[in-house]
């Protein structure tokens, strides 16, 4: 009986201290706003406050930070609807102290063994985010103020703007504020939004740019919670030729022998209603939300664009599985429920991207974000007014502009289409436009062509639809299979047809201009012969200086504003310039896994790294880098109003338009690419078959000071290309990535060239050798110089 009734006053107890609890979390929440959901939260709107409910055994969950308003430079790369870093997090409670951590992702054990798991758990770090005072609780659940953790720095704007000279800066919680109207739970995910500003000083150039104050940035944060999808996403192996981004982390349960390295590809969960039928409806279709605020015509040509994914999923049979429509008026973009493509303004034109939102342990994309810059149309239609002048005497100018507005929109749709590709989880394929525009996931240069009567049309500037690439990406990615045997073999076939076809896939790293040495993977850039493509636009750069004047710019504009329009003409090569410099010193080669084929890896023909070798040195004549007496008269000074921009040339001349520098940032361009340090290390080691012995550094060099050196007295372009060139060979000898076998052959070409220039008698030449002389001494460029860069190109 005793024992009985300890039990009963023990439960009674019980009873007292759970409806204790209870009382404590619904008295300390009384009169504030409660929003249940997956996560439920209480706003204290008298003190600005939130509240967060965190269950006291809590599970594991997607922690997104994002940026829904952002800074307006591209410069500073702050931009509206930004998403920040995707972390898997849990709550754990400790007492009164709660913590937020950041669970290690890239370092797993698959295995059933408990032990296992948990030595690697216990092996790598993890992060804590935040520390919280529990404030009051209930039997499930502790409450903390989370509002002092929606005021951090989690994007990290003060780091960028420090890493960027642009002012040190902090959160000021004086000046910070919740913004309940983006701060809302639903069943699987949880939203957080609050109005945050940095203070500080010493902002830059681009920070005062683009505040009204600038020791006062204000922007919004946001944090989502989001409930981890179940297990019924089956993850897709990456291969490198799939065109996919990889995700993965190591696993220590690997049986020895076999890779450690666990890699999938990011894709969308898509499933056939039937999955038996050929053609059949998704469970679920992957549906993107247009930002509202995108004006007409543009609209309509993201819509189109972005539509033109639905051709790969129509191949695989599904129907209706794409699908683009309006965002609701009542929608938050940053809600991980949306995929949403983002019209975003900025001071100065800039990049578009795709990003997503990935769970970080199988690549399920959640939430695809696209961020579209507005400023890229305006500059398509600038380069299509330089080469067309819709202004000159005898045109009809308003049908004119419609056309190269009408240009312009297909460049519109091209780019919604690429990145929203990226946000389905494919990767640039920077090999397609060399393949007859196989794909979207290319960076397109307008087609300029000539027509038999010597004009020039953009009829076919850009593409229209998916290409070969892009269906074979979906199919790889989003095509359907009754097991994991007849997956591994259809995703082998879909390979094998890959190749067979000729198509290649080469992305981001290796196609990058400075360091690159694919033959056919560029950027910007048509043709299947990058040399080929480089003479053509000189060709028709030429006919484009030939025509250029006032009738490229409206009238009762300001003159200046022709020299942003000249701009883009003068340097139409500079793209294939990347190109083409790829040949000397390139190699072809594909991504290949062992045993899966011969590789092709060979040096890139002789005779091609030639012929682009000829035409770069054209790049450098005198004749190609001179503006134009009847240009050069309309490149005026700025107009009282108009201001100076990153968008004009560069000058030496104070107010004045500088040819002479002008022409110099194209010689710079040609030149600081040629004589790239691991280029020249590759063609030396290419050089020492005799097939390759004419393009050895030493006669590269030659070849170069033979033309640039012959005549240096008078005209003043012939002068700086003559500069330039023995500065970047001093700085190419002397650079640490040089090695030393080449560094010879400089030292040789130089010594040459000195004294060929001691052997004239005109002033230049002497203090050209006295230069030469000085750089071989003292190890470095002798004179305080550094060349003029080109005005931003990329992106177009």
């Amino acid at each position: 009986m005793l024992y009985s009734l300890s039990r009963v006053a023990a439960f009674a107890l019980l009873l007292v201290a759970c409806s204790v609890f209870a009382d404590e979390i619904d008295d300390f929440t009384d009169d504030m706003e409660k929003q249940a959901g997956y996560y439920t939260f209480y706003i204290d709107a008298a003190d600005d406050a939130l509240y967060l409910a965190v269950p006291k055994q809590s599970d594991a969950f997607i922690f997104q930070s994002s940026l829904p308003r952002g800074v307006g430079s591209n410069d500073l790369g702050l931009d509206r609807g930004q998403l920040g870093k995707t972390r898997l997090a849990e709550f754990s409670v400790h007492g009164d102290r709660v913590l937020l951590s950041e669970k290690n992702t890239d370092y797993q054990a698959l295995t059933d063994n408990d032990a296992e798991r948990r030595s690697v758990e216990e092996a790598f770090a993890e992060s804590v985010l935040w520390g919280f005072d529990v404030v009051a609780q209930s039997d499930d659940h502790v409450l903390i103020d989370y509002t002092p953790f929606l005021y951090t720095d989690i994007h990290g704007i003060g780091p960028r703007l420090k890493e960027l000279d642009e002012g040190d800066f902090s959160v000021d919680a004086t000046r910070s504020v919740l913004w309940p109207e983006r701060t809302k739970s639903f069943p699987q995910n949880t939203e957080f939004e609050a109005k945050v500003t940095f203070t500080g000083d010493g902002a830059g150039q681009y920070v005062r740019s683009v505040t009204p104050e600038p020791t006062a940035i204000t922007v919004h944060l946001h944090h989502s919670f989001i409930a981890l999808p179940d297990d019924g996403y089956q993850p897709r192996s990456f291969h490198p030729n799939s065109g996919y981004y990889a995700r993965g982390f190591q696993d220590y349960a690997a049986p020895l022998g076999e890779s450690m390295d666990h890699r999938f590809i990011t894709r969308h969960r898509l499933e056939k209603k039937d999955p038996t039928a050929q053609v059949s409806e998704a469970v679920e279709p992957i549906v993107y939300y247009l930002d509202p605020g995108v004006p007409e015509p543009v609209r309509t040509a993201l819509l189109e664009g972005a539509r033109w994914w639905n051709e790969g999923f129509e191949a695989i049979g599904f129907k209706d599985a794409f699908v683009v429509q309006d965002l609701p008026d009542d929608a938050d973009p940053m809600d991980v429920r949306y995929n949403v493509i983002q019209w975003v303004h900025r001071a100065t034109r800039g990049w578009s991207y795709g990003s997503s939102v990935t769970d970080p342990r199988t690549g399920e994309i959640l939430k695809g974000h696209v961020t579209l810059g507005s400023l890229r149309v305006r500059q398509d239609m600038l380069i299509a007014q330089g080469l067309l002048a819709p202004f000159a005497e005898g045109r009809d100018s308003e049908q004119m502009m419609a056309d190269i507005e009408a240009m312009a929109l297909n460049r519109i749709r091209q780019l919604s289409a690429h990145e929203i590709g990226h946000t389905l989880g494919i990767a640039h394929n920077f090999a397609a436009n060399s393949q007859d525009r196989a794909s979207v996931m290319d960076y397109p240069h307008p087609l300029v062509t000539l027509t038999g009567d010597g004009e020039i049309t953009l009829r076919d500037a850009y593409d229209t639809g998916l290409g070969v690439w892009d269906k074979f990406t979906v199919a790889y990615g989003y095509s359907q299979f009754a097991s994991a045997d007849e997956e591994r073999q259809a995703l082998q076939s879909l390979l094998d047809d890959s190749k067979a076809q000729g198509l290649n896939f080469i992305s981001d790293r290796d196609a990058r201009p400075i360091h690159g040495g694919h033959p056919t993977a560029h950027l910007w850039n048509n043709g299947a012969d990058a040399t080929d493509e480089l003479e053509r636009l000189i060709d028709i750069r030429r006919t484009v200086m030939a025509h250029f004047g006032t009738g490229n710019l409206a009238p009762n504009r300001p003159l200046d504003e022709l020299e942003q329009v000249f701009v883009p003409m003068y340097l139409l090569h500079r793209y294939q310039v990347e190109g083409a410099v790829k040949l000397v010193g390139g190699m072809h080669y594909r991504y290949l896994l062992n045993g899966a084929g011969e590789p092709d890896y060979r040096p890139v023909e002789a005779n091609a790294q030639n012929r682009a070798l000829n035409a770069l040195l054209g790049t450098l004549e005198a004749e190609f880098l001179t503006i134009p007496e009847h240009i050069e008269a309309l490149l005026v000074p700025k107009t009282y109003g108009s201001d100076d921009s990153r968008e004009d040339f560069p000058s030496r001349w104070g107010l004045f338009i500088d040819p002479v520098t002008i022409a110099e940032t194209s010689a710079h361009h040609t030149l600081q690419l040629l004589f790239n340090a691991q280029r020249m290390n590759r063609v030396h080691w290419q050089s020492r078959n005799n097939e390759y012995a004419e393009l050895a550094p030493v006669s590269i060099a030659n070849r170069l000071l033979d033309q640039v050196l012959s005549d240096v007295e008078g005209d003043p372009i012939r002068q700086r290309i003559a500069y330039l060139s023995l500065y970047h060979l001093v700085n190419a000898l002397h650079d640490e990535r040089t090695v030393p076998e080449v560094r010879g052959q400089f030292h040789h070409a130089l010594h040459r060239a000195q004294e060929a220039l001691a052997s004239q008698s005109g002033y230049y030449a002497t203090y050209l050798a006295g230069l030469i002389a000085d750089g071989l001494d003292q190890g470095a460029w002798p004179e305080a110089f550094s060349p003029a860069s080109m005005p931003p190109g990329s992106p177009i």
